[in-house]
């Protein structure tokens, strides 16, 4: 099983991360430092978004699942999900990414 670290830590490496190789990332919600998960909002350049929530499978690897039938939704349906998780649960991160091709820039496998 892998270590966990406060989220705060890992979305600041995240963020580190996405800097270093130039790609635009932004904090939508802060949530809670130490246990909160992580939610992705991945925007395309076709307005098409996709969400990525934070997950852990059986052994407590970190990964991410797809929250919607479809892997990319607009953007009305994306916000719609993420105020309404945000909502349920305010200590969730919300984290925006931009990519062109709708890549998941951190690491864990899509389940």
């Amino acid at each position: 099983m892998t270590e966990k670290l406060p989220t705060e830590l890992l979305v600041a490496g995240y963020l580190r991360q996405c800097m270093a190789a130039g790609i635009p990332v932004y904090i939508v919600h802060k949530g809670a430092p130490a246990a909160g998960t992580v939610t992705l909002r991945i925007a395309l350049r076709d307005k098409a978004v996709k969400i990525l929530n934070q997950s852990r499978d059986m052994e407590g690897n970190l990964g991410w699942s797809n929250p919607f039938d479809s892997e990319t939704v607009d953007e009305a349906r994306a916000d719609q999900y993420i105020q309404k998780a945000v909502a349920r649960d305010p200590d969730l991160w919300v984290i925006e990414v931009e990519s062109a091709d709708g890549s998941n820039p951190f690491e864990g496998k899509i389940f």
